[in-house]
């Protein structure tokens, strides 16, 4: 019989994330273990209003109803997936609970995670996401970024809330500050653009050697991609749009790519299965994150070989850092040769 203990800790950000939504400066971080009496695995979640839970404090009264059926702790992790999906946990939460289990299962058969799921080490590098930020702050993360060699490739926040103006000044006082450097550049623009605006932003950023816009339309805006992805200069990947696998089909019709990040699916075991649906419909993958520690990041590069492009870089925005897990070795978040996820307390 398997047992569930809960933590909560409070992971603050080096350098606040403004997006278009908001300001992000941390956040209390719900930690799940579960144990067989001689291992244990570890999950974690980020809460989220639409991830499906607020706060940890949520998150853990959801998962422990869900817990007070034996029965619901089922053997097989899928059936266990499928009956929390069906119980109505929050997304975020079951994260923590599907990757602990993952982790436990791996830790049992004394194998990394990544093996155990059949796969190689990841071999692309991450981006490092920039915030909505002013042209003099700009400066002062760039200078950072360069002292840590963490230029390889840079995802850009746009979609501020004083227009694409604003876009463009902070856009290009990274640009001027990446000269004569092979830094490859992303946008997301986090739902915070017109479709005018849209257009005239992909055109303007196709101009300056971006690689694909993010995100460009607000959730709910969806059958608006049609009038961008005709003609579109730019691929375009939509995150916050996609959910699960069930969203994919759809949007297939006109986006390039998704985005897809565990506290938003529910975990590994769906994670693994929106990559199969995105191929059917071929389309490219990215894994992110939100504001995930060590812990759920090396869960995230677990499956990290199966993506065209890797977004698991907030692990290295929390200072204290009170995990440990995936190291950042040439620029790719690389899982640790240990059983399980290799994330872990420090603590603990």
């Amino acid at each position: 019989m398997k047992s569930v203990q809960f933590k909560t800790l409070y992971l603050k950000k080096r350098f606040p994330l403004k997006i278009s939504r908001g300001i992000f400066s941390g956040s209390e971080n719900l930690f799940v273990s579960v144990s067989d009496g001689k291992n244990v695995g570890l999950g974690e979640m980020c809460p989220g209003m639409t991830e499906g839970a607020e706060s940890a404090k949520f998150g853990q009264e959801n998962l422990e109803e869900f817990l007070r059926e034996e029965d619901n702790l089922s053997e097989s992790i899928l059936e266990t997936y499928l009956k929390a999906v069906d119980f109505g946990i929050a997304p975020c939460a079951l994260a923590a609970l599907d990757m602990a289990l993952w982790d436990l299962r791996a830790k049992e058969a004394n194998m990394t995670l990544f093996r155990l799921f059949g796969l190689s080490l990841p071999k692309v590098s991450t981006s490092i996401t920039i915030g909505i930020m002013t042209p003099e702050e700009v400066q002062e993360r760039m200078r950072y970024l360069k002292e840590k060699r963490m230029l390889e490739n840079l995802k850009i926040k746009l979609g501020s809330p004083e227009g694409i103006d604003h876009d463009k000044e902070m856009f290009s006082a990274i640009f001027e500050a990446l000269q004569n450097s092979f830094t490859k550049l992303r946008v997301d623009a986090n739902g915070g653009w017109s479709v005018e605006d849209a257009h005239k932003m992909l055109n303007w950023l196709q101009e300056r050697n971006v690689e694909y816009v993010e995100q460009p339309l607000a959730r709910g805006e969806e059958e608006n991609l049609r009038f961008l992805f005709k003609g579109r200069p730019l691929p375009l990947f939509v995150d916050e749009s996609c959910r699960n696998s069930k969203d994919i089909p759809e949007l297939s019709k006109y986006v390039d790519g998704i985005n897809l990040k565990l506290m938003k699916c529910g975990g590994l075991t769906e994670a693994i299965r929106m990559v199969g649906v995105s191929r059917a419909h071929n389309l490219k993958t990215m894994i992110g994150c939100m504001g995930e520690s060590s812990v759920s990041i090396s869960a995230g590069a677990a499956i990290g070989a199966l993506f065209d492009y890797i977004d698991l870089d907030s692990h290295l925005n929390i200072d204290p850092n009170p995990t440990s897990g995936a190291l950042l070795v040439n620029g790719i978040v690389t899982p640790q040769d240990v059983p399980g996820h290799g994330g872990n307390l420090k603590d603990a």
